[in-house]
């Protein structure tokens, strides 16, 4: 205490106010430390303070939940709407998901460019449909002409003039030679079996053709018979 009875206030430092509202507030204007700064642990930023780089996290900080909690928010509305139209489009559950395709143009490029006559099947019902089509001319002047067959099952046309026996395993998934044959329209096909597909190879000239696929030999046989080289 002073002798006029005022509380002394320390050179060099705002006096605070206590409990009971005693002594004078010093004007002046807010501030915050940093931790760990001169001014002793446990001083805390004072409420008020501007933009200081804790304000600044904070805020952005806020901003970046925000985005997060929009950008969830408005994927939700949109598979929500997504299912909404799914379900008022009209679905067919019998339709068929395999489309045949149109292999013409390829064939006839075949025909033109092969050493030898280019098999193709003609007279199948609709329900063969064709799905996949090439010609290779680099690799011994392969050709593939792949369907399904009427039960789902798969059955293909290979040619090549790639050795024999080769070219019947390699074509055939690994299937291997048996003792047994089949004629069919007076032609002598070799039946090959395997545990993935089963073939009939036919050899004339220097092209093999192999019938094969996970199909029976009972539709492996009529792909065969219905084989035609003619233009």
């Amino acid at each position: 205490m002073s002798a006029e009875g005022a509380p002394a206030v320390r050179a060099g430092t705002p006096s605070q106010v206590g409990a009971g509202g005693r002594g004078p507030v010093a004007e002046g204007p807010s501030f915050a430390r940093a931790a760990g700064s001169s001014a002793g642990a446990g001083v805390g930023p004072v409420p008020g303070a501007g933009s200081g780089p804790a304000t600044m996290v904070r805020v952005a900080g806020r901003l970046g939940k925000q985005s997060v909690r929009n950008m969830v928010l408005s994927l939700g509305v949109t598979v929500l709407f997504a299912g909404v139209i799914w379900l008022f489009l009209p679905h067919d559950e019998d339709g068929d998901p395999v489309k045949a395709i149109d292999y013409r143009i390829e064939l006839i490029t075949a025909r033109r460019a092969a050493p030898y006559p280019i098999a193709a099947p003609e007279g199948l019902s609709k329900e063969w449909k064709p799905t996949s089509v090439r010609y290779r001319s680099a690799e011994a002047s392969r050709w593939h002409l792949g369907f399904r067959s009427p039960d789902g099952k798969y059955v293909a046309i290979e040619q090549s003039t790639e050795k024999p026996r080769v070219f019947a395993e390699q074509a055939s998934r690994g299937a291997r030679r048996t003792d047994a044959t089949q004629t069919i329209d007076g032609r002598v096909w070799e039946k090959y079996e395997g545990e993935r597909y089963d073939a009939l190879v036919l050899t004339e000239g220097d092209a093999t053709t192999v019938i094969t696929g996970s199909a029976s030999f009972t539709r492996l046989a009529m792909m065969a018979g219905a084989l035609t080289t003619k233009a």
